[in-house]
């Protein structure tokens, strides 16, 4: 099982970035994915999470109407496009794959972990 993301750097404020996971070794179909950002001295935070159709999206307060995920299931890839980036957002971003069946997940049946990517914004 390999998530590769990829896309990230430095960004001045108001910029924009567009994320990408590139996952491959399970179905990625059935999983929904999310991304997830990890600040220096800061707990790990849940950002977006797409269900696996794609027809359920949700986002945590902090960057609802600026950051858009989205995923496509031919290519087996998830995208995570970020605009109005502000300084707050500086974070490694990690792409995550886990196994849910209708509106339940079981981690214990498929949670994987990409190896993330540095986003900087700053001036």
């Amino acid at each position: 099982v390999q998530l590769v993301e990829s896309g990230g750097g430095l960004v001045q404020p108001g910029g924009s970035l567009r994320l990408s996971c590139a996952a491959s070794g399970f179905t990625f179909s059935t999983y929904y994915m999310s991304w997830y950002r990890q600040a220096p001295g800061k707990e790990r935070e849940l950002v977006a999470t797409i269900t696996s159709a794609g027809g359920r999206i949700n986002y945590a307060d902090s960057v609802k109407g600026r950051f858009t995920i989205s995923r496509d299931n031919a290519k087996n890839t998830v995208h995570l496009q970020m605009n109005s980036l502000k300084p707050e957002d500086t974070a490694v971003y990690y792409c995550n794959a886990r196994y849910c069946s209708g509106t339940l997940c079981y981690p214990t049946l498929g949670d994987y972990w990409g190896q993330g990517t540095q986003v900087t914004v700053s001036s």
